[in-house]
């Protein structure tokens, strides 16, 4: 049986490319997912003290949803 946790090490991350269309989808919910992506919390092998996130390209970032009120004033 072994009960040793697994630390990943800062030459062990691979990082990865994510591309999202924010076409129609909500600001802040949006905004929630690239957060989680670019921390690296998506990973098995998320550890608090490495920076495991990927990157991320927003396409279509003008094209975004936010409600009126957000809109006139933000």
């Amino acid at each position: 049986m072994n009960d040793k946790t697994y630390t990943a090490r800062a030459s062990e991350i691979e990082r990865s490319w994510f591309v999202v269309d924010a076409t129609d989808q909500t600001l802040g919910r949006l905004a929630t997912r690239v957060a989680f992506v670019l921390a690296g919390k998506h990973k098995p092998t998320w550890s608090p003290n490495l920076d495991g996130g990927d990157h991320v390209i927003v396409l279509n970032a003008k094209k975004i949803s936010v409600s009126a009120a957000k809109l006139t004033t933000k």
